[in-house]
């Protein structure tokens, strides 16, 4: 990866669906994570981003899929359960509506941030969770996407470190993941050519 430049500042920034260009509205427990943990003195924040919306109903599809199967074959045994049928599709449609809060509570609490040291994701509804990993630590990256995502136009970057006992970070359902994908390589190859400050 010789033909990179040594340059700590990207060309360009890829803006996802969902994400900030500028500093996204954090929550005040968000905002002191980023402040006191994250970033250091003279760090460098390269791109900052949220999952696309679509993150909600994508993570939701197999869990819904479930109630409306239920609630389905609860219709062709009607004459056999107790009680009447409204009550039963009504439960499943409240179910999944719980499934979608939930699911975007998820995605409130979901961000993606890449430095000129660091790759990381920062997920959690009521304890806030980190994956933190030096640039020059991290073994490869993957863009993986199923069918559904490439419905949507979105896409998951898995993150591997070295270190093999350590656990994969995911960006899930990433806005424009190829060009997000290639930023992340191009910011990696600079760290490892010496272009970065060591961590």
């Amino acid at each position: 990866m010789s033909g990179v430049q040594q340059n700590t500042r990207p060309s360009h920034s890829v803006a996802s669906e969902g994400a900030a260009a500028a500093a996204p509205p954090f929550s005040p427990s968000l905002a002191t994570l980023l402040a006191t943990h994250i970033l250091r003195d003279g760090e460098l924040v390269l791109l900052i981003l949220k999952p696309s919306f679509w993150f909600v109903l994508l993570s939701s599809l197999r869990f819904i899929a479930i109630v409306l199967i239920l609630a389905m074959a609860a219709k062709v045994f009607d004459a056999e359960l107790p009680g009447p049928n409204r009550d039963y599709l009504e439960t499943g449609l409240t179910i999944i509506f719980a499934r979608l809060m939930w699911a975007t509570l998820q995605w409130m609490g979901r961000l993606y941030i890449l430095t000129d040291l660091r790759i990381v994701c920062v997920w959690g509804v009521f304890n806030v969770e980190l994956f933190d990993c030096p640039l020059r630590k991290v073994a490869r990256t993957r863009l993986v996407r199923g069918l559904a995502d490439q419905i949507a136009s979105v896409g998951s970057i898995e993150i591997i470190p070295q270190d093999e006992s350590l656990p994969f970070g995911v960006w899930q359902t990433v806005g424009q993941p190829r060009q997000v994908h290639e930023q992340i390589i191009a910011t990696i190859s600079r760290a490892r050519q010496g272009g970065i400050t060591s961590v």
